[in-house]
């Protein structure tokens, strides 16, 4: 299995911040955003790298960030220049998926997060059931608020946790079940992102890759015990950076 790590934004909302600093490379207390993620993916048994897409505006910044981080893992990082340098050219994150693909020959099971998740249920949970289910798998969160659950992709699950429906960013959500950015897809979907791609598909928000599979063949979603932290603006940041170990329940 290879992990891989979104992190091709520019983080807009964020700014000035993110100018010449990207999103995951923030710091969140003692370390960078994309350092927590690396920590969850550090304990999954199959992953055999890492790799982080990034744009070429960002690209310095991150292999930077990887030489000072291989010496010390168990799994080597890896770092892809998308060669895009703004709003105007990005690939867009499922762009970016199938550009690491063509890229690097994947023909394996692939885990994809986004960049600047911060989450408090464990990686290795949803592994987990990934490994048991053998489907392709999402994360799926409890959230109660109507407005925050329009800005993500909401699912509703039957009884065994299989996808029945799924939309990016909805009017009317039909569910609290929000999905975050965090998928487990088996060797044998790889192919179909091309196929989504083919078919004139958003290249967009990760989100909507999910939305096409699930009325192809059968998803599945991993219930977290948990909360996933969305950091959109600078004051959400400060906050975050604050209070980050309650948080991100360092205390307990």
């Amino acid at each position: 299995m290879i992990a891989l790590i979104l992190a091709a934004g520019y983080a807009t909302r964020l700014y000035p911040l993110t100018i010449n600093t990207p999103k995951p490379l923030l710091p969140v207390g003692p370390k960078a955003m994309v350092d927590y993620i690396v920590d969850q993916i550090d304990t999954l048994p199959d992953v055999s790298r890492i790799v982080v897409v990034t744009n070429h505006r960002f690209a310095s910044h991150f292999e930077e960030w990887a030489q000072e981080h291989n010496p010390s893992r168990s799994l080597p990082l890896e770092v892809i220049d998308d060669g895009t340098t703004d709003d105007f050219n990005k690939l867009g994150a499922i762009g970016d998926i199938q550009y690491v693909i063509d890229q690097l020959g994947i023909d394996e099971d692939l885990m994809i997060i986004a960049g600047d998740n911060l989450f408090t249920y464990k990686l290795r949970d949803m592994y987990d059931f990934f490994m048991e289910k053998r489907k392709d798998t999402l994360v799926a969160i409890h959230v109660e608020d109507v407005e925050q659950l329009k800005k993500l992709a909401v699912a509703t699950l039957d009884e065994d946790n299989k996808v029945l429906h799924l939309a990016e960013k909805p009017s009317l959500p039909r569910s609290t079940v929000a999905i975050y950015a965090t998928y487990f897809y088996l060797k044998e979907t790889i192919p179909m992102i091309r196929q989504y791609l083919d078919e004139g598909n958003t290249p967009d928000a990760p989100g909507n890759f999910p939305s096409w599979l699930y009325t192809r063949k059968d998803v599945y979603a991993f219930r977290a015990p948990g909360t996933c932290i969305d950091i959109g603006t600078p004051e959400n940041y400060k906050d975050v950076c604050e209070n980050y170990r309650e948080i991100l329940g360092l205390d307990s």
